[in-house]
């Protein structure tokens, strides 16, 4: 699966390489980027540069913190606590696809530099978000579907759940005797099937967050307006740590090797800086404004939203809420649905800056 992972970013960044230089058509008189007191390219390299750095920063501490805290007896995936840390991730990757994602989609596809027909005909945001959280939810459902049929023919995953004495719980009926008893083969089935879906969950919620940070990433690094870039650092640099917290604690739940978990800490945390160096080095030709440049990072927005809105919602809070842990405790819940609030509230409020 790792080697897997690896190549699906790694062809995901290549095509955003080869298909950026596209957005270098001719920009309208009308839509030409306004130069005035702050619009200053040699000032702004250094302000990128350094963005570049501090948000590698911000993100390998936010994803890495719920994979490092898993010491703390109190931060453990079984207590309440950490139940309440993820809803409020969760809350964090919500307003991340409402407040952001999607209102910057509207703002491109609805742009006055593009064309009256189509793009201002017909709602081409929200038509991909949904298409978006359709294809995921295939994704998701096919996933589950065939790590369920590997499960079912006998092959163990990575991760299985063990008894004491360190024997593995398998996820098959053995037919021979230990000690006079048979483990009962329903317990580790329905631990296995947990897992998957925290792997599958992981997976799919750092694809839309990738496609999101480049995004951010291109925009940033093309953008020489000193003015801008300053606030949106620093904004950039929270919501990429607390975006990260949120995919840190599906990570965690997935429990998969080091190196897995290497990787995909390593993707999130480049992916931003990544396409900032790309900004920068397409900043003479590259056109934020130019009608290739709107709908293809338009459409690349609706559809990183849609992804982002459907995780948080049917992976993240409808599981944990409608779950046996948090349907045994009102109070629980009460505590979750505030974290969810407090998550999705200070989220909402970057939208300001970011």
């Amino acid at each position: 699966m790792a080697s897997s992972l690896v190549k699906l970013f790694s062809i995901f960044l290549i095509i955003i390489s080869i298909f950026t230089p596209q957005a270098l058509s001719v920009v309208p008189e009308e839509c030409q980027t306004e130069t005035n007191g702050c619009t200053n390219k040699e000032k702004a390299l250094p302000l990128k540069l350094i963005a570049i750095f501090s948000i590698l920063i911000a993100s390998v501490i936010g994803v890495g913190s719920p994979l490092v805290t898993r010491s703390i007896p109190a931060l453990h995936p079984d207590r309440n606590l950490f139940v309440i840390v993820k809803c409020f991730a969760a809350g964090i990757i919500l307003a991340t696809g409402f407040m952001h994602v999607l209102p910057d989609s509207f703002d491109m596809l609805s742009s006055s530099c593009l064309k009256e027909n189509p793009w201002h005909k017909f709602p081409f945001t929200g038509f991909v978000a949904m298409l978006s959280a359709i294809v995921t939810l295939m994704v998701d459902s096919m996933a589950t579907t065939i790590y369920s049929r590997k499960c079912n023919n006998g092959v163990i995953p990575e991760g299985a759940v063990t008894v004491e004495g360190g024997q593995q719980e398998m996820a098959v009926v053995n037919t021979g005797h230990f000690h006079g008893h048979q483990h009962d083969p329903k317990p580790a089935e329905s631990a296995d099937q947990q897992l998957m879906r925290y792997r599958v969950i992981a997976m799919v919620l750092e694809l839309g967050i990738v496609v999101h940070s480049v995004v951010i990433g291109l925009s940033l690094g093309a953008s020489n307006n000193t003015c801008t870039i300053k606030g949106l650092v620093a904004a950039l640099c929270f919501h990429q740590m607390f975006e990260g917290m949120g995919l840190g604690g599906c990570i965690l739940q997935a429990e998969y090797k080091a190196f897995k978990k290497f990787i995909m800490v390593f993707f999130f945390s480049v992916t931003t800086p990544f396409g900032i160096a790309l900004g920068i080095a397409l900043s003479k030709t590259y056109k934020e404004n130019s009608p290739t440049a709107l709908i293809a990072v338009g459409l690349l927005n609706a559809s990183s939203a849609g992804l982002l809105i459907y995780m948080a919602l049917v992976d993240l809070l409808s599981a944990d809420f409608m779950g046996p842990k948090l349907q045994a405790s009102i109070k629980l819940q009460i505590k979750s649905y505030t974290a969810v609030l407090l998550g999705a509230g200070g989220m909402s409020l970057m939208a300001k800056w970011a």
